[in-house]
C-alpha cells in the first residue's frame, strides 16, 4: 500500500467520513478530513467577527487562524489557534456558514496548499469535495460516494439534535447548490472516479466495496 492515496468526494450524509475513517482502519492508513479544515477556518471568522457576506473581509484574515489537523483515523483532532475545536465545528451555525468561506479562493488556496502537504507521499484516506479533481487529482483510487436526498438526510438527522428530515434535506439541498456552482473548485465527481451509491448500504457494505475497489486498483 505504500504511497497509496484513497480520494473520497462526496456531499454531506453520502457516508464518506465514517467510510473513509473504516477503511483508513482496515488498510492501516492515515485520514484527513479536508471539511474539518474547512468548518475550523470557518468557527474562527465568526469568532472573530468577520462578515460573512463580504468575500473580501473572508479573503483578508483567511492565512491568520493556526490550523492543527490529525491524521489519527480513531481520534482525528482539530485545532484552531491551540483550541479543540472538534465539537463546536460541527453545530448548525458554522454548518449554516460554511459554504460561504469555502468558496472564497483565497481560502481554498491556503487550505489545499495544506492539505497536499499533509498528504504528502501518501498512505492516506482524504475525504472532501475536490480531492480527486484538485487536490490530488493523481490518486491512484478515486471515488465519489453519493446517497438520494432522503436518505442523506435521515442520516444526518440521527446525528443530530433538535432537527428534523424535512429541515436537513433542505439545508443539505441549499449546501448542494452553493458547492457545485461556487467558481473556485466546486463539489464535483472527477471523470476517473468510481460513483458508489450508499442509499441501500449500511457503513460495512460501504467499507467491504471500497477496500475491494482498492484491492482491484493496487
Amino acid at each position: 500500500m505504500t504511497g497509496l492515496v484513497v480520494a473520497m468526494d462526496g456531499p454531506s450524509g453520502s457516508g464518506k467520513s465514517s467510510a473513509s475513517r473504516g477503511v483508513a482502519r482496515a488498510l492501516g492508513l492515515r485520514y484527513l478530513d479536508t471539511g474539518a479544515m474547512y468548518r475550523a477556518i470557518t468557527w474562527w471568522m465568526l469568532q472573530q467577527r468577520v462578515d460573512l457576506g463580504d468575500a473580501e473581509a473572508i479573503a483578508a484574515r483567511a492565512a491568520d487562524p493556526v490550523l492543527l489537523i490529525g491524521t489519527d483515523p480513531d481520534a482525528p483532532a482539530v485545532a484552531v489557534d491551540g483550541v479543540d475545536v472538534a465539537e463546536p465545528i460541527r453545530g448548525s451555525e458554522v454548518t449554516g456558514a460554511v459554504s460561504a468561506v469555502s468558496a472564497v479562493p483565497q481560502v481554498r488556496a491556503r487550505l489545499v496548499a495544506e492539505q497536499r502537504a499533509i498528504i504528502g507521499a501518501g498512505d492516506i484516506v482524504v475525504e472532501g469535495r475536490d480531492i480527486g479533481t484538485v487536490v490530488a487529482p493523481d490518486a491512484r483510487v478515486k471515488l465519489y460516494l453519493t446517497a438520494s436526498a432522503e436518505a442523506r438526510a435521515q442520516r444526518r438527522t440521527a446525528e443530530l439534535a433538535g432537527t428534523t428530515v424535512e429541515a436537513q434535506q433542505a439545508a443539505m439541498a441549499r449546501r448542494d447548490t452553493l458547492d457545485s456552482t461556487r467558481k473556485a473548485a466546486p463539489l464535483a465527481k472527477a471523470p476517473d472516479a468510481v460513483e458508489l451509491d450508499t442509499t441501500a448500504l449500511n457503513l460495512d457494505e460501504v467499507i467491504a466495496e471500497i477496500l475491494r475497489l482498492v484491492k482491484e486498483r493496487t
